[in-house]
């Protein structure tokens, strides 16, 4: 993935900017139990390997909310930004769905694609980045989320 850098007053044009897929992440049940203690979600389904054998998914999953926070990593260094960006901020999710779950050992990454861009001010901008979590040899991606951020040029 790449940042694509580009004057204030061309930032609208890049609304539809692809960028190519990230790195693959491999999502461990060590991984997996850490998220567990940290959330205190400790449902067998994420932590038992051997009851969550006899699921319909056949071995443990990834918390839907571990995979959104990989999100982070997994996008890191893609984006549109304007020249003299002084920050860029979370500003939260227009829609999160979990299509598929995350087994156990399975590597994920992110496809991201500028879906909107507003203007707010003569410095601020909110972007609309639809990202979609590719799950390794699956068809159907894991989440898919439209994610809003906040960048501040000076």
């Amino acid at each position: 993935m790449a940042v694509k850098i580009v004057p204030k007053e061309e930032m609208l044009d890049a609304i539809g900017t692809k960028f190519e897929p990230g790195e693959w992440i491999e999502v461990t049940q060590d991984r997996i139990n850490v998220f567990a203690d940290c959330t205190e979600d400790h449902q067998f389904i994420h932590v038992d390997e051997e009851a969550a054998k006899n699921t319909p998914f056949g071995s443990t999953i990834a918390h839907g909310f571990l995979t959104l926070s990989l999100l982070s990593k997994m996008a890191e260094g893609n984006g549109v930004i304007p020249e003299n960006i002084v920050m860029g901020l979370n500003y939260g999710f227009d829609k999160v769905r979990f299509l598929s779950p995350v087994k156990s050992g399975k590597r994920v990454r992110a496809n991201a694609e500028v879906a909107d861009i507003v203007r707010k001010d003569e410095n601020r901008f909110l972007i609309k980045q639809v990202i979609s979590v590719e799950i390794e040899g699956e068809d159907t991606p894991a989440l898919v989320a439209e994610w809003l951020s906040m960048v501040i040029a000076g």
